[in-house]
């Protein structure tokens, strides 16, 4: 079986916590090769907001690129992968995307997936949003991208942070096509 490529990209907005479960589950799956971009931003925010290090995104990757390698494979549209997730996708990076800004790997590689025509999911986190914000979220959106707010269910009755972040992670990974058991989906019976 041929392994899916799933580029998850980290930007500077609050949401660590959700781009570690993330790395945790698409590093762990056999079916998956995980390239994984960091923003200089990310890891500030992730030292100033979080307990977690640098290690736990990179240490779930196969294949790990810096902002600034706008040589790296997902650059280019003829590198063949199976779609992006940007988990968070501060809206400084929103606004990149929606004007077509290509200044870093980050964004040149979620333009590249919209000029191929492949899956694109900002998992946006910023509340509450300007008139900006949200244009930019029709923009990305008409030009093909799936917008995804941060905004974790309750249904699944979360008794924890962690369960919160594996609720919004599995919804992340179900936009991407692959399979999970982070949460319980609507209808399924609990053990608790």
């Amino acid at each position: 079986m041929d392994k899916k490529k799933a580029i998850l990209a980290v930007s500077g907005a609050s949401g660590t916590i959700y781009a570690v479960k993330l790395a945790q589950h698409l590093g762990s799956a056999e079916n998956v090769e995980l390239h994984l971009i960091i923003s200089d931003a990310a890891l500030k925010v992730m030292e100033l907001e979080t307990e977690f290090k640098p290690e736990d995104l990179t240490g779930c990757a196969d294949f790990v690129y810096r902002q600034e390698n706008i040589a790296a494979p997902p650059a280019s549209g003829s590198w063949q992968h199976d779609g992006m997730i940007i988990c968070p996708c501060s809206m400084a990076t929103l606004a990149a995307i929606a004007q077509g800004l290509g200044n870093n790997l980050l964004h040149r590689a979620a333009d590249v997936c919209l000029k191929e025509r492949r899956k694109l999911v900002l998992v946006t986190r910023e509340t509450p949003l300007n008139l900006i914000h949200i244009r930019n979220m029709e923009t990305a959106t008409l030009a093909g991208a799936t917008i995804m707010p941060a905004s974790p269910g309750f249904y699944h009755a979360p008794r924890s942070l962690e369960d919160m972040a594996s609720h919004m992670a599995g919804r992340i990974l179900e936009q991407m096509g692959i399979p999970h058991n982070l949460y319980l989906r609507w209808g399924e019976e609990s053990s608790r």
